[in-house]
Protein backbone atom coordinates (compact mmCIF):
# COMPACT_ATOMS: atom_id res chain seq x y z
CA UNK A 1 0.00 0.00 0.00
CA UNK A 2 0.96 3.68 -0.96
CA UNK A 3 1.29 5.52 2.17
CA UNK A 4 0.98 8.75 0.65
CA UNK A 5 -1.83 10.44 1.82
CA UNK A 6 -3.69 11.99 -1.71
CA UNK A 7 -4.29 14.96 -0.13
CA UNK A 8 -1.69 17.28 -0.34
CA UNK A 9 1.25 15.80 -2.70
CA UNK A 10 2.72 18.81 -3.79
CA UNK A 11 4.26 22.31 -2.68
CA UNK A 12 1.10 24.89 -2.97
CA UNK A 13 1.66 27.35 -5.82
CA UNK A 14 -0.32 30.00 -3.51
CA UNK A 15 -0.08 30.10 0.19
CA UNK A 16 -2.35 28.19 2.53
CA UNK A 17 -4.78 31.07 3.44
CA UNK A 18 -5.82 31.45 -0.13
CA UNK A 19 -7.41 27.75 -0.07
CA UNK A 20 -9.65 28.53 3.19
CA UNK A 21 -13.09 28.84 3.68
CA UNK A 22 -14.53 32.15 4.13
CA UNK A 23 -12.94 33.91 7.33
CA UNK A 24 -16.86 34.34 9.19
CA UNK A 25 -17.12 30.46 8.75
CA UNK A 26 -17.16 28.51 12.24
CA UNK A 27 -17.62 25.08 11.99
CA UNK A 28 -17.74 23.15 16.12
CA UNK A 29 -18.85 20.42 17.87
CA UNK A 30 -22.72 21.81 17.81
CA UNK A 31 -22.53 21.82 14.26
CA UNK A 32 -20.38 18.71 13.27
CA UNK A 33 -22.84 16.30 15.48
CA UNK A 34 -26.13 17.51 14.35
CA UNK A 35 -25.04 16.37 10.35
CA UNK A 36 -27.17 13.34 8.83
CA UNK A 37 -24.19 12.73 6.38
CA UNK A 38 -20.63 14.02 6.06
CA UNK A 39 -20.22 17.37 4.35
CA UNK A 40 -18.36 17.29 1.10
CA UNK A 41 -15.90 19.73 2.64
CA UNK A 42 -14.78 16.84 5.01
CA UNK A 43 -14.60 13.76 2.84
CA UNK A 44 -11.24 12.58 2.04
CA UNK A 45 -10.00 10.61 -0.79
CA UNK A 46 -10.90 6.93 -0.90
CA UNK A 47 -7.25 6.30 -1.64
CA UNK A 48 -6.74 7.17 2.18
CA UNK A 49 -9.61 5.68 3.61
CA UNK A 50 -8.33 1.92 4.14
CA UNK A 51 -9.66 0.50 6.91
CA UNK A 52 -7.03 -0.82 10.18
CA UNK A 53 -7.91 -4.35 11.50
CA UNK A 54 -4.61 -4.99 12.98
CA UNK A 55 -3.08 -3.93 16.83
CA UNK A 56 0.52 -2.47 17.10
CA UNK A 57 1.73 -5.19 19.59
CA UNK A 58 5.24 -3.27 20.20
CA UNK A 59 6.52 -3.51 23.57
CA UNK A 60 5.82 -0.64 26.51
CA UNK A 61 8.66 1.40 27.04
CA UNK A 62 8.59 1.29 31.03
CA UNK A 63 9.87 4.80 32.75
CA UNK A 64 10.66 3.51 36.18
CA UNK A 65 14.39 2.41 35.83
CA UNK A 66 15.53 5.82 34.20
CA UNK A 67 13.74 7.52 37.28
CA UNK A 68 15.16 5.17 39.65
CA UNK A 69 18.91 5.66 37.96
CA UNK A 70 18.99 1.92 36.84
CA UNK A 71 21.62 1.63 34.11
CA UNK A 72 20.47 -1.78 33.25
CA UNK A 73 16.63 -0.52 32.94
CA UNK A 74 18.15 2.68 30.93
CA UNK A 75 19.65 0.63 28.33
CA UNK A 76 16.98 -1.64 27.59
CA UNK A 77 14.54 1.40 27.13
CA UNK A 78 17.05 2.24 24.68
CA UNK A 79 16.70 -0.30 22.68
CA UNK A 80 13.18 -0.63 23.07
CA UNK A 81 12.98 3.05 21.57
CA UNK A 82 15.38 2.55 18.96
CA UNK A 83 14.06 -0.68 17.35
CA UNK A 84 10.62 1.23 17.27
CA UNK A 85 12.14 4.54 15.82
CA UNK A 86 14.10 2.22 13.17
CA UNK A 87 10.42 0.75 11.96
CA UNK A 88 7.97 3.21 12.39
CA UNK A 89 9.12 6.11 14.76
CA UNK A 90 6.35 5.38 17.68
CA UNK A 91 6.16 3.69 21.09
CA UNK A 92 4.37 3.97 24.02
CA UNK A 93 5.50 4.55 27.85
CA UNK A 94 4.33 3.55 31.23
CA UNK A 95 5.38 4.76 34.55
CA UNK A 96 6.41 7.96 33.44
CA UNK A 97 5.75 10.55 36.08
CA UNK A 98 2.79 12.63 35.18
CA UNK A 99 0.37 12.74 37.78
CA UNK A 100 -2.65 10.80 36.92
CA UNK A 101 -4.72 13.31 38.46
CA UNK A 102 -3.53 16.12 36.44
CA UNK A 103 -4.59 14.45 33.47
CA UNK A 104 -7.89 13.57 34.65
CA UNK A 105 -8.01 17.49 35.04
CA UNK A 106 -6.93 18.30 32.05
CA UNK A 107 -9.63 16.16 30.09
CA UNK A 108 -12.28 18.08 32.99
CA UNK A 109 -11.16 21.20 31.73
CA UNK A 110 -11.30 20.41 27.92
CA UNK A 111 -14.44 18.93 28.37
CA UNK A 112 -15.61 22.47 29.61
CA UNK A 113 -14.21 24.19 26.76
CA UNK A 114 -15.80 22.04 24.06
CA UNK A 115 -19.01 22.31 25.76
CA UNK A 116 -18.90 26.17 25.34
CA UNK A 117 -21.53 27.84 22.99
CA UNK A 118 -19.21 28.68 19.81
CA UNK A 119 -19.24 32.38 20.46
CA UNK A 120 -17.59 31.78 23.38
CA UNK A 121 -15.20 29.38 22.20
CA UNK A 122 -14.04 32.21 18.57
CA UNK A 123 -13.29 34.15 21.69
CA UNK A 124 -9.93 32.53 21.66
CA UNK A 125 -9.47 32.14 17.66
CA UNK A 126 -5.94 33.76 17.89
CA UNK A 127 -4.78 35.21 21.37
CA UNK A 128 -1.58 36.12 22.48
CA UNK A 129 -0.82 38.81 25.45
CA UNK A 130 2.32 40.94 25.05
CA UNK A 131 5.13 38.01 23.83
CA UNK A 132 4.74 35.32 21.64
CA UNK A 133 3.26 32.81 23.92
CA UNK A 134 -0.49 32.33 22.12
CA UNK A 135 -3.57 30.46 22.51
CA UNK A 136 -5.93 29.47 19.71
CA UNK A 137 -9.00 27.77 19.26
CA UNK A 138 -9.76 26.29 15.41
CA UNK A 139 -12.95 24.54 14.02
CA UNK A 140 -12.01 22.18 11.73
CA UNK A 141 -9.35 24.37 10.72
CA UNK A 142 -11.39 25.86 8.89
CA UNK A 143 -9.80 28.99 9.02
CA UNK A 144 -6.94 27.72 6.97
CA UNK A 145 -8.70 24.78 4.23
CA UNK A 146 -11.68 24.62 2.47
CA UNK A 147 -11.17 20.58 1.70
CA UNK A 148 -10.26 17.56 3.33
CA UNK A 149 -11.23 19.26 6.29
CA UNK A 150 -10.46 17.20 9.92
CA UNK A 151 -13.57 16.59 11.93
CA UNK A 152 -12.74 18.30 15.20
CA UNK A 153 -12.22 21.41 16.99
CA UNK A 154 -8.86 22.42 19.11
CA UNK A 155 -7.56 24.80 21.43
CA UNK A 156 -3.66 25.18 21.08
CA UNK A 157 -1.25 26.80 23.28
CA UNK A 158 1.88 28.20 21.78
CA UNK A 159 4.14 28.04 24.89
CA UNK A 160 7.88 29.20 26.33
CA UNK A 161 8.94 29.31 29.90
CA UNK A 162 10.18 32.28 29.87
CA UNK A 163 9.36 35.17 32.89
CA UNK A 164 8.74 37.73 30.43
CA UNK A 165 6.27 35.99 28.60
CA UNK A 166 2.71 35.84 29.74
CA UNK A 167 1.87 32.39 31.74
CA UNK A 168 -0.85 29.46 30.12
CA UNK A 169 -2.91 30.92 33.23
CA UNK A 170 -2.38 34.91 31.67
CA UNK A 171 -3.51 33.91 28.57
CA UNK A 172 -6.87 32.33 29.81
CA UNK A 173 -7.62 34.66 32.26
CA UNK A 174 -7.04 37.46 29.19
CA UNK A 175 -9.24 35.20 26.55
CA UNK A 176 -11.98 33.78 28.64
CA UNK A 177 -12.13 35.77 31.94
CA UNK A 178 -11.78 35.26 35.36
CA UNK A 179 -14.23 31.04 35.36
CA UNK A 180 -10.98 29.54 33.38
CA UNK A 181 -8.08 30.34 35.60
CA UNK A 182 -8.22 27.05 37.01
CA UNK A 183 -8.43 25.59 33.66
CA UNK A 184 -5.02 27.84 32.95
CA UNK A 185 -3.21 26.64 36.21
CA UNK A 186 -4.24 23.06 35.12
CA UNK A 187 -2.61 23.23 31.97
CA UNK A 188 0.50 25.37 32.76
CA UNK A 189 1.01 22.43 35.12
CA UNK A 190 0.23 19.60 32.27
CA UNK A 191 2.96 21.75 30.15
CA UNK A 192 5.76 21.49 32.53
CA UNK A 193 4.90 17.98 33.12
CA UNK A 194 5.21 17.14 29.47
CA UNK A 195 8.36 19.14 28.63
CA UNK A 196 9.82 17.54 31.68
CA UNK A 197 8.99 13.91 30.31
CA UNK A 198 9.92 14.98 26.57
CA UNK A 199 13.63 15.97 27.63
CA UNK A 200 13.57 12.45 29.73
CA UNK A 201 12.60 10.70 26.03
CA UNK A 202 15.48 12.61 24.18
CA UNK A 203 17.82 11.69 27.08
CA UNK A 204 17.21 8.41 26.15
CA UNK A 205 17.04 9.14 22.19
CA UNK A 206 20.57 10.23 22.64
CA UNK A 207 21.75 7.16 24.42
CA UNK A 208 19.97 4.87 21.64
CA UNK A 209 21.51 7.05 19.09
CA UNK A 210 25.12 6.66 20.71
CA UNK A 211 25.68 10.46 21.01
CA UNK A 212 26.68 12.76 24.25
CA UNK A 213 23.51 11.70 26.48
CA UNK A 214 22.63 15.65 27.25
CA UNK A 215 23.36 16.57 23.68
CA UNK A 216 19.50 16.46 22.71
CA UNK A 217 18.08 17.99 26.33
CA UNK A 218 20.44 20.52 26.60
CA UNK A 219 19.30 21.46 22.71
CA UNK A 220 15.54 21.50 23.86
CA UNK A 221 15.79 22.85 27.19
CA UNK A 222 15.03 26.75 25.77
CA UNK A 223 12.12 25.61 22.98
CA UNK A 224 8.95 27.16 22.85
CA UNK A 225 6.46 24.53 22.47
CA UNK A 226 3.31 23.72 22.18
CA UNK A 227 0.29 21.80 23.28
CA UNK A 228 -3.07 20.90 21.92
CA UNK A 229 -6.44 19.82 23.53
CA UNK A 230 -8.69 17.96 20.33
CA UNK A 231 -12.12 17.12 20.45
CA UNK A 232 -13.58 14.63 17.65
CA UNK A 233 -17.57 15.22 17.58
CA UNK A 234 -20.10 11.50 17.29
CA UNK A 235 -19.54 11.59 13.12
CA UNK A 236 -22.41 9.95 10.54
CA UNK A 237 -20.43 8.25 8.49
CA UNK A 238 -17.26 7.63 10.32
CA UNK A 239 -15.84 5.72 7.07
CA UNK A 240 -15.20 8.74 5.16
CA UNK A 241 -13.85 11.06 7.05
CA UNK A 242 -11.17 11.35 9.56
CA UNK A 243 -10.67 13.29 13.01
CA UNK A 244 -6.86 14.13 11.62
CA UNK A 245 -5.57 12.83 8.38
CA UNK A 246 -2.93 10.96 7.39
CA UNK A 247 0.40 13.22 8.11
CA UNK A 248 3.71 12.86 10.13
CA UNK A 249 4.14 16.47 12.82
CA UNK A 250 6.67 19.11 11.57
CA UNK A 251 7.61 18.94 15.61
CA UNK A 252 10.30 17.05 16.89
CA UNK A 253 8.49 15.08 19.52
CA UNK A 254 4.84 14.26 19.92
CA UNK A 255 3.35 13.29 23.07
CA UNK A 256 -0.10 12.17 23.37
CA UNK A 257 -2.80 10.21 25.93
CA UNK A 258 -6.01 9.32 24.28
CA UNK A 259 -8.96 8.53 25.77
CA UNK A 260 -10.74 5.38 26.34
CA UNK A 261 -12.31 5.95 22.95
CA UNK A 262 -9.37 5.49 20.87
CA UNK A 263 -8.69 6.16 17.28
CA UNK A 264 -5.15 6.70 16.94
CA UNK A 265 -3.24 4.63 14.32
CA UNK A 266 0.05 4.59 12.70
CA UNK A 267 2.00 3.37 9.51
CA UNK A 268 3.91 0.49 10.59
CA UNK A 269 5.49 -2.67 8.52
CA UNK A 270 3.27 -1.34 5.15
CA UNK A 271 -0.08 -1.05 6.72
CA UNK A 272 -2.01 0.65 9.38
CA UNK A 273 -2.38 -0.51 12.70
CA UNK A 274 -4.26 0.59 15.80
CA UNK A 275 -2.82 2.11 18.91
CA UNK A 276 -5.17 1.02 21.78
CA UNK A 277 -5.42 3.27 24.36
CA UNK A 278 -4.14 2.68 27.41
CA UNK A 279 -4.94 5.19 30.20
CA UNK A 280 -1.88 4.72 32.32
CA UNK A 281 0.30 5.31 29.01
CA UNK A 282 1.32 7.86 26.81
CA UNK A 283 2.10 7.83 22.92
CA UNK A 284 5.36 9.23 21.66
CA UNK A 285 5.73 10.10 18.54
CA UNK A 286 8.83 10.60 16.54
CA UNK A 287 8.16 13.98 14.43
CA UNK A 288 10.10 15.44 11.25
CA UNK A 289 12.30 17.89 13.23
CA UNK A 290 14.09 15.39 15.20
CA UNK A 291 14.02 12.92 11.81
CA UNK A 292 16.72 15.78 10.30
CA UNK A 293 18.26 15.76 14.02
CA UNK A 294 19.13 12.35 13.66
CA UNK A 295 20.06 12.36 10.06
CA UNK A 296 17.26 10.65 8.77
CA UNK A 297 18.34 7.17 10.96
CA UNK A 298 15.20 7.87 13.18
CA UNK A 299 11.53 7.56 11.50
CA UNK A 300 8.80 10.44 11.87
CA UNK A 301 5.65 8.57 12.90
CA UNK A 302 3.02 8.53 9.68
CA UNK A 303 -0.30 8.23 11.94
CA UNK A 304 -3.74 9.43 11.58
CA UNK A 305 -7.19 9.85 13.70
CA UNK A 306 -10.31 7.66 12.87
CA UNK A 307 -13.57 9.26 14.18
CA UNK A 308 -16.42 7.20 15.97
CA UNK A 309 -20.41 6.82 15.33
CA UNK A 310 -21.28 6.39 18.82
CA UNK A 311 -19.26 8.54 20.97
CA UNK A 312 -16.82 12.07 20.66
CA UNK A 313 -12.99 11.19 21.77
CA UNK A 314 -10.86 13.29 23.31
CA UNK A 315 -7.28 13.66 23.39
CA UNK A 316 -4.35 15.62 24.85
CA UNK A 317 -1.37 16.30 22.96
CA UNK A 318 2.61 18.08 23.32
CA UNK A 319 4.59 19.06 20.87
CA UNK A 320 8.58 19.34 22.01
CA UNK A 321 9.77 21.88 19.18
CA UNK A 322 13.53 23.67 19.73
CA UNK A 323 13.86 27.25 19.99
CA UNK A 324 13.20 29.58 16.67
CA UNK A 325 16.26 30.38 15.44
CA UNK A 326 18.25 27.54 16.78
CA UNK A 327 19.97 25.49 14.01
CA UNK A 328 18.83 21.64 13.30
CA UNK A 329 21.63 19.86 12.75
CA UNK A 330 22.80 16.12 13.71
CA UNK A 331 25.43 15.65 16.39
CA UNK A 332 28.60 15.35 14.80
CA UNK A 333 28.71 11.76 15.96
CA UNK A 334 25.93 10.84 13.20
CA UNK A 335 27.87 12.52 10.40
CA UNK A 336 31.38 11.52 9.63
CA UNK A 337 33.32 10.55 6.12
CA UNK A 338 31.73 8.09 5.62
CA UNK A 339 27.97 9.10 6.29
CA UNK A 340 26.24 12.09 4.18
CA UNK A 341 24.15 14.50 5.49
CA UNK A 342 20.24 13.69 4.88
CA UNK A 343 19.47 16.93 4.95
CA UNK A 344 20.48 20.58 5.33
CA UNK A 345 20.75 23.39 8.21
CA UNK A 346 17.72 24.87 8.94
CA UNK A 347 15.98 26.82 11.60
CA UNK A 348 12.72 25.82 13.13
CA UNK A 349 11.02 29.07 12.24
CA UNK A 350 11.40 28.34 8.87
CA UNK A 351 9.78 24.50 9.08
CA UNK A 352 6.73 26.14 10.58
CA UNK A 353 6.50 28.73 8.35
CA UNK A 354 6.55 26.69 5.42
CA UNK A 355 3.86 23.87 7.31
CA UNK A 356 1.83 26.76 8.38
CA UNK A 357 2.04 29.08 4.84
CA UNK A 358 3.13 27.20 2.15
CA UNK A 359 2.44 22.98 2.74
CA UNK A 360 -0.31 21.11 4.41
CA UNK A 361 1.26 18.35 6.42
CA UNK A 362 1.27 14.91 4.93
CA UNK A 363 3.84 11.92 4.90
CA UNK A 364 6.34 14.28 2.91
CA UNK A 365 6.65 17.53 4.32
CA UNK A 366 10.18 16.85 5.52
CA UNK A 367 11.57 16.23 2.04
CA UNK A 368 9.41 19.05 0.37
CA UNK A 369 10.36 21.54 3.06
CA UNK A 370 14.19 20.80 1.96
CA UNK A 371 13.15 21.38 -2.06
CA UNK A 372 11.43 24.31 -0.71
CA UNK A 373 14.30 25.65 1.45
CA UNK A 374 16.83 24.84 -1.02
CA UNK A 375 15.12 25.94 -4.19
CA UNK A 376 11.56 28.25 -3.25
CA UNK A 377 12.34 29.73 -0.58
CA UNK A 378 11.42 33.74 -0.76
CA UNK A 379 14.08 36.18 -0.15
CA UNK A 380 13.98 38.24 2.78
CA UNK A 381 14.01 41.85 1.91
CA UNK A 382 14.09 43.29 5.38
Amino acid sequence: MDSTSSASTCLLSSPLEDQRLNQDSFIDSSFLQNQTNVPKEFLWPKVDLVNAHQELLDPLVDLEGFFKGDELAIQQAARVIRAACLSHGCFQVINHGVDSHLIKAAYEHLNRFFQLPVSQKVRARKMTTSGLNTLSYSGAHADRFSSNLPWKETLTFVFEENPKEAGIEDLCNACLGDDFKQMGMIYQKYFEGMKGLALVVMEILAISLGVDRLHYKKFFQDGRSIMRCNYYPRCPEPGLTFGTGPHCDSTSLTILHQDEVGGLEIFANNKWQIVRPRHDALVINIGETFTALSNGNYKSCLHRAVVNRQRARRSLAFFLCPREDKVVRPPEDLVHSEVTRAYPDFTWSDFHLFTQKYYRADAHTLHNFTKWLLFSKPFDNN
